[in-house]
């Protein structure tokens, strides 16, 4: 990171001004990185509280986490911290998920994944033996794909076509023209295991059978660094990222939301609210939708790279539809976190992300932070969030009528499997459907989370965090590289050190 300019020689007033839009992670992360080097913040976010997808609903005494409910890269966050000054563990109490979660298949046999390796070693002999050496193998490769994928490529910005030639060696030695499901094949012949090994893309908005095997990292990245629950919430973490910007003189506005990005000769200069009232910018850093960024926040400026034309024809992630729910009693047998698998797993994924047909059938990400932190539920309840993955708004589906058909059916699911008469307990109640994802989050497509991340449109092949299109516009957020996720949404801030000057250079 470059050094820090001499705050004391720049009066507020003469600072320069960067405009971040949108208060979601990847948002809240660029503004604090950017005031700790000079410049002056105004963030400005649509929704009515900052967090964008990591926001917080509340109704009737339960807490739900809007979006995010697992931290697997704690030093990302402790690092931004450490540049506001501040110690991460004083505002945020993040404790050790173990096991991680436990998936359950559709016959009813389950694994519980864990970082030991003592334990998934028991959990692999337990369930398929002959799989043990494959499993081994296979992990050990993540471990270097990690290495290469995340520590070295993470924070780097691919701005030139070269700086992916330069990893097309190790791509390809590292099986990144294969998908993470046909790694996981060569490997280990149990169903369950591969399912098991190759599910994780589906957390960043990608389809196992088909994105690059890079993306195995995100099992070795659980594994090295754990999974984490912040207490209170994953809103705790919002809250400490807004108190940082605060400190270090930056403001957020919410209920705001941007008409375009004003430009000049290819420049931005700052932006237009749906109002009319225009602020000047040195900068403009979008946290909004890449796709929604450039075709209608950039609607009237000359793009070359990032035409309507090129982003109607590219591939988005799978919608999501998120049932939020609190009980009448607690359910203390179901884990923290839970993935309860459907009787389909290809076919599934072929019906979400090709023929984007909403399947009767369903896979089920079950989160129970309450088994954690009881004070998210009144006493004797469990709060309850429930994520099935479905096609983005690009099918046919009519989530206005299809909505509480579809809730219903995921509420069955989960009363045969690992919530026994649900139905009788249920007293609260929300959902969340693609046609919310693009109202609520101007989500192009309603997908949960943005471009769908396969090999050409990963790395260089994705919008750059620095705007090919418009000079002095930075992207992050899951729309650039490296991705989505909070470490991928984390990193793409990071990014930023390398790409922006500091604010010095400004003046």
């Amino acid at each position: 990171m470059n050094a820090m300019p001499d705050r004391a020689a720049m009066t507020d007033r003469h600072r320069p001004h960067a405009v971040v839009i949108g208060a979601g992670i990847g948002g809240l992360a660029a503004a604090i990185r950017l005031g700790a080097r000079g410049w002056r913040v105004s963030v400005l976010e649509r929704c009515e509280q900052a967090g964008g997808r990591a926001s917080v609903f509340r109704q009737d005494g339960f807490t739900f986490d809007a979006g995010p409910t697992i931290i697997t890269a704690p030093f990302l966050l402790e690092e931004l911290w450490s540049l506001a000054g501040r110690r991460f563990a004083d505002d945020v109490n993040l404790v050790p998920i173990e096991p991680f979660y436990r998936i359950r298949f559709d016959g009813g046999s389950y694994i519980d994944c864990a970082s030991d390796p003592g334990f998934m070693r028991a959990e692999i002999l337990r369930l398929a033996p002959g799989d043990l050496a494959g499993y081994e193998k296979f992990i050990a490769l993540t471990e270097e794909i990690y290495r290469i994928g995340f520590e070295q490529l993470g924070h780097v910005p691919f701005g030139s076509w070269t700086d992916m030639a330069r990893i097309l060696p190790d791509l390809l030695r590292l099986s990144g023209h294969r998908s993470v499901y046909a790694l996981a094949a060569r490997h280990v012949r149990d169903e369950r295991i591969r399912a098991a090994l190759s599910f994780h893309p589906l957390l960043v908005g990608g389809n196992p059978f088909k994105v690059s095997a890079i993306y195995a990292m995100i099992l070795h990245l659980e594994r090295r660094h754990g999974v984490h629950f912040a207490m209170g919430g994953t809103g705790r973490i919002v809250e400490g990222m807004v108190g940082l910007i605060a400190g270090q003189g930056g403001t957020i506005r919410c209920n705001t939301t941007i008409d375009r990005i004003t430009t000049a000769n290819g420049v931005a200069t700052g932006v237009v609210l749906e109002d009319g009232t225009s602020i000047a910018a040195d900068i403009v850093v979008s946290n909004a939708c890449t796709a929604h960024t450039y075709k209608h926040l950039l609607r009237d400026a000359p793009r070359r790279r990032w035409t309507d034309r090129k982003l109607d024809r590219t591939r988005y992630s799978m919608g999501l539809f998120v049932w939020y729910f609190g009980t009448d009693k607690r359910y203390a047998e179901v884990p923290h976190h839970a993935i309860v698998m459907g009787p389909r797993y290809r076919g599934l994924l072929d019906d979400i992300f090709e023929t984007r047909t909403l399947a009767g059938d369903m896979s089920i990400y079950l989160h129970r932070p309450t088994a954690t932190d009881p004070s998210l539920a009144p006493p004797g309840c469990d709060a309850f969030y429930a994520l099935a993955p479905v096609p983005h708004l690009g099918g046919d589906t009519d989530w206005a009528t299809h909505a509480e058909t579809y809730r219903q059916a995921l509420e069955s699911r989960l009363s045969e499997t690992m919530l026994p008469d649900l139905a009788r307990h249920v007293v609260t109640s929300r959902i969340m459907t693609p046609a919310d994802f693009q109202t609520r989050y101007a989500s192009t497509l309603g997908a949960g989370f943005g471009m769908e991340p396969v090999l050409t449109q990963s790395a260089w092949f994705r919008p750059h965090n620095a705007s090919e299109d418009i000079r002095n516009l930075f992207l992050v957020g899951a729309g650039t590289h490296p991705g989505a996720g909070v470490p991928g949404v984390l990193s793409t801030a990071r990014v930023l050190d390398t790409v922006v000057q500091d604010a010095r250079h400004y003046v």
